[in-house]
């Protein structure tokens, strides 16, 4: 395979990235159980994506593959909006799993760290193009970043499928994450090399 082309997205190129993490998650476990409804997923979500990575996008730390796939880092120091994220997801979730919605906030809270590091809340490969390396080459690129600098990454696997990806990539699992009848959520940190 020849050597795939990561960079960081313009700004011109911002609905594409969430259009393509949109795609990315609509079989993702734990995206569609809070966002079940097909016509919610895509009206609310793509809001969601921006709650919880946008901001990697005003730090040049938005990544892609031009077309393929796209990988949202939020540098040391930069956190979600989980103000909104919250006020997203519960007008999506049935009013019965509100409260586990909630709950997995608050243990995705728990698990975050509290020293500097590189947080990568979202990352995801058009379905049409999975299984190319996308996803390999975009952590690649950025774990690079994080070993350079000396700092930890960290992230939460949505889908157990992925979990081998990332231990591949050197993260390791810190435990689970789940409320209610959610699915697993994966913490998983990865210390600089």
């Amino acid at each position: 395979m020849t050597e795939l082309e990561v960079r960081a997205a313009t700004q011109d190129e911002i609905d594409q990235c969430i259009a393509t993490i949109v795609l990315a998650f609509s079989s993702d476990p734990a995206a569609r159980w809070g966002f079940a409804d097909p016509k919610t997923y895509f009206e609310i979500f793509p809001r969601f994506v921006r709650a919880f990575g946008g901001r990697a996008f005003d730090h040049g730390s938005a990544h892609l593959i031009e077309g393929c796939a796209t990988a949202l880092w939020l540098p040391p120091g930069v956190e979600p909006d989980g103000e909104t994220m919250l006020a997203l997801a519960e007008s999506a979730t049935a009013e019965g799993d509100r409260e586990a919605m909630s709950g997995l906030f608050e243990q995705m809270d728990a698990f975050h760290p509290k020293e500097p590091h590189w947080y990568l809340p979202l990352i995801g490969t058009d379905p049409a193009k999975q299984g190319h390396g996308y996803g390999s080459a975009l952590l690649g690129y950025a774990l690079a970043i994080c070993d350079r600098d000396k700092m930890p990454a960290y992230l939460e696997a949505s889908s157990p499928r992925n979990v081998p990806l990332y231990r591949r990539s050197g993260f390791e699992v810190l435990g689970e994450i789940q409320s209610g009848d959610s699915p697993v959520i994966t913490p998983m940190v990865r210390k600089p090399r």
